[in-house]
């Protein structure tokens, strides 16, 4: 079973930004896509980015694209999320996953626990 661990939420201004980190206990890190999703409250989980294994391809959701990137360090099994010009809709738990590539959460099979982030206007 992997294990994600998501770090780095908070809460930011309005026009701010912050960045996620997940790492992950998978020895064969550097070839799994990984991805990140984000759930407000009273909505269903959004597809926001992913990576693939290399990380030469990415691909963003419309609500995030040329705000957010995503990127990752396979010698150190992370991944990370940086995520500029937040506005408050941006507010949500973000989670890191991994075994999957489509843009439905049905699609990949590890989660972390979420990290919250909350943009305050």
């Amino acid at each position: 079973q992997v294990q994600l661990v998501e770090s780095g939420g908070g809460l930011v201004q309005v026009g701010g930004s912050l960045t996620l980190s997940c790492t992950s206990s998978e020895d064969t890190f550097s070839g799994t896509p990984m991805g990140w999703f984000r759930q407000a409250p009273g909505k269903e989980r959004e597809f926001v980015a992913r990576i693939s294994s290399s990380g030469i391809t990415t691909y963003y959701g419309d609500s995030v694209k040329g705000r957010f990137t995503i990127s990752r360090d396979n010698a150190k099994n992370l991944v990370y999320l940086q995520m500029g010009s937040l506005a408050p809709e941006d507010t949500a738990t973000y989670y890191c996953a991994a075994g999957g590539w489509g843009i439905s959460p049905r699609e990949w099979t590890s989660w972390g626990q979420g990290a919250m982030v909350t943009v305050s206007s």
